[in-house]
């Protein structure tokens, strides 16, 4: 079931049945719970919705319009003691035409790779230290960063080339770092991944995402990579959504500036949905059908809920992905989401 849309009314003076309420909500340790047992009192409700993505703000909304113009005239601007004297901001607000809601509002968000039940998905917590995450950042940070439309990179072994969405295996930037080499060599003996011990990984691509930035659902180019993918995630948590598409694709051809309007507004029946957690310090391996079949997505977001829990982007997310550049042409068993074999 979608949930309802609000807005500001076209005209100033409009009332409404429903309000906009600013500086109360969970991401500033109040419930829904303890914002209905306020508003009830002037009215029947119909429901408590979040007004956006910043965990303090929301829509409560009335059955009768004269019980909102009662809330309003005695909450709005003043301390409220039910709320631990939290001052409220309100105006009305109007209900929307319904479109598509973001996927990642409506999909059950799972912490272990068995509830997503994805083959090939693997999810290890604290893969490293809380000491050894500090000084993989000061690394990182102490060499030069690029910088794309929202957020920035850094490259090693190979340049990812985000205009072909490949890599020139003819020009080798190195060996991979150093001070990443504890991280492979757990990686190739930890009993969790199978088939691993004769890859030798040589590209890392280092993504340092704002709060609140994340990433358009994507698979890794086949005819790029080979089959394991490996992200650790450091400093802030974040949820990753995985997308399978029926016919292997995500979205008609559309430009850039497009991107995030398409996102909302794609018909969200043809495909399948997961998504996951990743807490920092957790290692993620895409492999096999996740790796080749599942787009991948981080929802543009500033607080996630996870669990009912509401979890916020406070600080940066740093990522180190670890990948295997292919040689030739990639054979996997998945050619409708192949460009090596399409």
């Amino acid at each position: 079931m979608s949930l309802p849309r609000f807005g500001r009314p076209k005209n100033g003076g409009e009332l409404s049945s429903n309000l906009y309420v600013a500086n109360c909500g969970p991401a500033v340790g109040i419930s829904d719970d303890d914002i209905a047992s306020v508003f009830c009192k002037f009215g029947e409700l119909k429901g408590v919705y979040a007004a956006d993505d910043s965990g303090t703000r929301v829509i409560v909304a009335y059955a009768e319009e004269g019980s909102a113009q009662a809330a309003l005239k005695a909450l709005h601007g003043r301390p409220c003691p039910q709320l631990g004297g939290r001052s409220m901001h309100i105006r009305y607000s109007v209900l929307q035409p319904n479109i598509q809601d973001q996927a990642s509002d409506l999909v059950p968000v799972s912490i272990s790779a068995s509830e997503v039940s994805i083959p090939g998905l693997y999810l290890i917590h604290d893969f490293i230290s809380a000491k050894e995450e500090e000084e993989l950042l000061q690394a990182v940070d102490c060499r030069p960063w690029n910088s794309l439309a929202k957020r920035r990179v850094q490259h090693y072994g190979y340049e990812f080339r985000y205009d072909t969405r490949n890599v020139n295996t003819r020009h080798c930037l190195g060996e991979l770092p150093s001070f990443v080499s504890p991280i492979l060599e757990r990686i190739s003996s930890c009993p969790s991944f199978k088939n691993i011990k004769n890859i030798v990984l040589d590209q890392l691509t280092v993504n340092e995402y704002p709060p609140g930035v994340g990433l358009s659902p994507h698979i890794d180019t086949h005819s790029a990579f080979e089959d394991l993918i490996f992200s650790l995630s450091l400093s802030g948590p974040c949820i990753m959504e995985f997308r399978r598409y029926e016919n292997g694709d995500w979205l008609p051809k559309v430009a850039s500036s497009s991107i995030a309007k398409s996102e909302n507004t794609e018909d969200q029946s043809n495909f399948k949905r997961r998504a996951i957690y990743l807490p920092p310090r957790s290692l993620l391996l895409l492999s096999g059908e996740a790796r080749f079949a599942w787009h991948h997505y981080i929802p543009h977001h500033k607080i996630d809920k996870v669990n009912g829990n509401v979890i916020r982007r406070a600080s940066r997310r740093v990522s180190f992905t670890f990948r295997k550049v292919r040689a030739g042409l990639c054979k996997c068993d998945f050619p409708q989401y192949c460009d090596s074999q399409r």
